[in-house]
């Protein structure tokens, strides 16, 4: 009984300012996105990525473009991935080709995403002709497939033009769906009432975009990166596996273009199309839990208010769809 009343005075007694700090650190954004599951496990499997994309080339054990007397060999210590037809280490081409893979992706992702931003809060704040051609444009992006676009364009670049060079065309045809989104909640923040009386005290138009705007997109931008990096991925991938850019470039698509090039399943090389094929699916399933952590973290509706399924369970709270869950602290008589 001293125990408990001991700590009870201590609690009591505790700083306001500690009690303060704790509660924003509880109910912080970045401790409740990490909450979520979805956004755990994708931020993890992101993070091992990052990882292989920036130790990788250290680590492989080979030249990736080396041969070797060691011809189409399944997995083994000394290749731990197997050998291709030409007894290229197939382990030592994934590694090296991880960093290409997340570098495209990023660059291609921040590019579109910024010009996605820049067009749609634009079209949003300056109604009229502004608006017009910068939808219209979005519109003819938005209409136009976007691999036969991106291969038309790589087109008329040199083969060596370099992990810059294909970022930045993946994001010409990336920023157009984005840049809508964006425009579509600008459009319903430039009417609210913070907004409104930003304007009446003469703020100018970009304080409004920097200081009203722009805060309450964090979450609907960061969204479309992870987004916009996982089809930049994927859209790098599918050019390198139809033989768009240097074959000696090495990334995944490199992989699986020489694999399917030399009939690897019809010699039942295994080996050589899985691994990179299965990085693929990993890495884009991360990106897409993190995307779907977003989304529950920003809609109440889509979470249970900030309670976690095995609190809910301990609280003997059974969650149900479209309802936020919240327990109510009791407080002291």
């Amino acid at each position: 009984m001293t125990d408990i009343a001991s700590e009870t005075d201590v609690l009591l007694q505790a700083d306001p300012r500690d009690q303060d700090r704790a509660a924003q650190k509880r109910h912080s954004p970045i401790a409740g996105f990490w909450r979520t599951p979805k956004s755990r496990v994708g931020l993890i499997i992101l993070a091992f990525f990052v990882l292989l994309a920036i130790f990788g080339p250290l680590l492989a054990p080979y030249d990736p473009n080396a041969l070797s007397d060691d011809l189409l060999q399944p997995p083994s210590w000394d290749h731990l991935f197997g050998t291709t037809q030409t007894g290229q280490d197939v382990f030592s081409q994934f590694m090296v080709g991880a960093r290409s893979v997340m570098v495209v992706g990023t660059i291609a992702g921040l590019v579109a995403t910024v010009i996605s931003v820049i067009v749609g809060i634009n079209a949003a704040l300056f109604p009229g002709i502004a608006d017009e051609l910068l939808s219209a444009l979005a519109n003819v992006f938005l209409v136009i497939p976007a691999l036969p676009l991106i291969i038309l364009i790589a087109g008329f670049i040199p083969s060596g033009g370099g992990w810059i060079t294909v970022a930045l065309v993946i994001s010409v045809t990336a920023w157009a769906w984005g840049s809508r989104v964006i425009r579509a909640q600008t459009l319903s923040l430039r009417n609210r009432d913070f907004v409104q009386a930003a304007r009446a005290t003469g703020k100018s138009t970009w304080s409004l975009i920097t200081v009203e705007i722009l805060p309450n997109l964090v979450p609907i931008i960061a969204g479309s990166l992870v987004g916009t990096i996982n089809f930049a991925i994927l859209s790098q991938v599918s050019l390198s596996f139809i033989g768009i850019g240097s074959s000696n470039d090495w990334n995944w698509g490199t992989i699986l273009f020489w694999a399917q090039g030399q009939q690897a399943l019809a010699q039942g090389a295994w080996w050589w199309f899985i691994p990179p094929g299965l990085a693929i699916a990993v890495l884009g399933m991360g990106l897409t839990l993190i995307t779907l952590g977003i989304d529950e973290f920003v809609n109440p509706k889509l979470r249970p208010g900030g309670l976690d399924k095995k609190a809910l369970k301990r609280a003997g709270v059974r969650s149900r769809v479209g309802y936020t869950a919240v327990l109510l602290e009791e407080e002291p008589s």
